[in-house]
Order: structure tokens, then sequence, then C-alpha cells
């Protein structure tokens, strides 16, 4: 897959993201908009990989919610 898609994060306590990640893969960019919501584009890979948020208080649970398709 070529990557470029804009994925939606939303949770709680999302601050000022330090990093997102796709699986192992750093997102290509992203933005915090909010406690509530921030916004990573997807890096180019294949597959199904959890997405983590990681801000100054530490790096997001992964599960079900957090897989990306």
């Amino acid at each position: 897959e070529a990557g470029g898609t804009t994925v939606t994060i939303t949770g709680t306590n999302l601050g000022t993201p330090t990093g997102v990640s796709f699986g192992s893969t750093a997102a290509a960019s992203f933005a915090g908009v909010s406690a509530t919501q921030a916004f990573a584009v997807s890096p180019a890979g294949t597959g199904a990989v959890f997405v983590t948020l990681t801000t100054a208080g530490g790096t997001s649970a992964t599960g079900a919610a957090a897989r990306a398709p």
C-alpha cells in the first residue's frame, strides 16, 4: 500500500503528541488537534497494524480499537 491516508485518532488525554506509529513505522506526519483528537498520515506498508500515539505522559495501549485496517 502506498500510504498517505489521513487517520483520525480519538481518545482522552492526547495532549500534544510527540509521535505516532503504525506498527513499528513512524507516521509520515501527525498533529494534535485537541485533548481528545489527533490526526496522523499513514506510512507505506501492508496489512493491519496497531496505531500508537505517544505524548509526554506515555504511549497509548494497543487493542482492538487501536488497529488500522
